[in-house]
């Protein structure tokens, strides 16, 4: 099978499922589902860098870090 051939039916197959998308009005739903999904990985980067602020939190990692380098 060429190049060229292989292309084409893959195209149409790509073309046959944004048709069906469209008329099945789910046209831009992808783009919603990442843009909630990059709100909740920011939502959860804030609540760890929030968490790793915090003294205790801080120093048990140091303490990890520190044993798990000397040994």
């Amino acid at each position: 099978m060429s190049l060229l051939v292989l292309a084409s039916s893959v195209g149409a197959g790509v073309r046959r499922r944004w048709d069906r998308a469209v008329s099945a009005g789910e046209a831009g739903m992808a783009t919603a589902e990442y843009a909630i999904v990059t709100l909740a990985a920011v939502a959860f980067a804030g609540l760890l860098l929030a968490i790793l602020r915090g003294g205790e939190v801080r120093e048990m990692l140091l303490g990890l870090i520190r044993e798990a380098l000397s040994r």
